[in-house]
């Protein structure tokens, strides 16, 4: 078992905590941050920049899940006043996906703290993309405090996102495992796009990249109000492909993404199927569970629950494209991807994955094999790409 780092690890909110005049300079700023932004010492970055002296919080944004985390996946919402603070919380996932013009009125910079999971279709990520653009057009300051990447900053997995398939769970050309922090995939996004953001990193202090979160001794918050834990953030890489599907993901449970199911699935010898490929770091074993939300609801739903034995050996998006071919391949008459949202747009697992290529041949014999080989093959290429952005050794 891992243990915790008795290094102190720093994030940048700490580090912007300590010099903050170093990095706000008595600039009006706006924050966009949620829950998951927390001190070492368990406060919240929006209390936390509310009593800066060192500059004026004159704005809070909000993107998915809400301002505090409270609002489930894909909930929009609208504009709102934060109570204690009276000033605006301007909704980045209701009418409008970045900043406007407007809303940047009242800020000379805008500071940006989320815990990001170091996967492609995270939506932080995308919405950071949209407000590096706006920043960059309105002529503003973006401050990214960074954090760590919870999985480590050592495993790149998955194929890089195709030209025409870029959505709100895929905005860059990036594996799906990304091995970035959120203030390195900034940096890297920067330099790519040519945008030219006046973007500045605060890094972590004391982070390496073997580490993942339980060894940072850093406090853990739900990044989403379906990642409640580590162990659904370590198989939610592969497991997440089923949301594509009409099996439930485990949404509505107490452990979403680690285990999967419909009311037809038979999960023990689904499960019997899977542990005979002896995929690496994980066993599967078979699960009963009743979602109250989202797919199936109310129904009981056999399936398999995946226990990771192995997390340095565990291949997240290689496990999930197997899960996939495997359930496709034993439960051919009832196993579905979802069609698109509306006619015309491309279907989730397209957005998913980046591509149409599982769509149109999981079900060919030896198709998960393939697949995983070739987006090997691009992580590995691109592993080499991300060098000039990484910020830690």
């Amino acid at each position: 078992m891992a243990t915790i780092n008795r290094q102190p690890i720093y994030a940048g909110v700490d580090v912007l905590a300590r010099a903050p005049s170093a990095y706000l300079g008595g600039k009006r700023f706006g924050l966009l941050s949620n829950h998951t932004g927390i001190t070492r010492d368990y406060r919240s970055t929006i209390d936390v920049s509310a009593r800066l002296e060192a500059g004026k919080l004159t704005a809070l944004f909000a993107c998915e899940h809400g301002i505090r985390g409270e609002r489930q996946a894909g909930i929009l919402f609208e504009d709102e006043t934060e109570p204690e603070l009276g000033i605006p919380v301007y909704s980045l996932y209701g009418k409008f996906r970045a900043p406007t013009p407007e809303m940047l009125d009242t800020v000379d910079a805008l500071v940006f703290d989320y815990q990001d999971l170091g996967v492609r279709f995270f939506t932080y990520l995308t919405t950071l993309i949209y407000t590096m653009q706006a920043c960059a057009k309105a002529g503003k300051e973006l401050i990214v405090l960074d954090r760590p990447n919870p999985l480590g900053g050592l495993s790149v997995q998955g194929g890089l996102l195709r030209e025409g398939y870029q959505s709100m769970v895929g905005g860059w050309k990036i594996p799906i495992l990304t091995g970035l922090t959120i203030g390195e995939f900034a940096r890297l996004v920067n330099a790519e796009s040519g945008m030219n953001c006046n973007l500045q990193v605060v890094p972590l202090e004391g982070w390496t990249r073997n580490m993942e979160f339980p060894q940072t001794g850093m406090p853990w918050t739900m990044l989403s109000p379906n990642m409640p834990t580590m162990d659904t953030a370590r198989v939610y890489p592969g497991t997440c492909l089923f949301e594509g599907t009409n099996l439930s993901e485990g949404r509505g449970t107490t452990r979403p993404f680690e285990q999967i199911g419909a009311p037809w699935m038979d999960g023990r010898h689904v499960a019997e199927a899977l542990n005979r490929r002896g995929l690496p770091g994980v066993i599967f074993y078979p699960a009963y569970f009743t979602p109250m939300f989202s797919k199936h609801q109310g129904a009981i739903c056999g399936g398999v629950q995946l226990y990771v034995t192995e997390p340095e050996k565990f291949l997240q998006v290689r496990t999930g494209l197997y899960m996939l071919e495997q359930i496709q391949k034993m439960h051919p008459d009832e196993f579905a991807w979802l069609p698109p949202f509306k006619e015309g747009s491309k279907s989730f697992i397209e957005l998913l994955t980046g591509s149409d290529v599982v769509l149109k041949t999981l079900h060919e014999p030896g198709a998960a094999e393939r697949i995983a080989d070739e987006w090997d093959k691009e992580a590995a290429e691109w592993t080499q790409t991300r060098v000039p952005f990484l910020l830690y050794e």
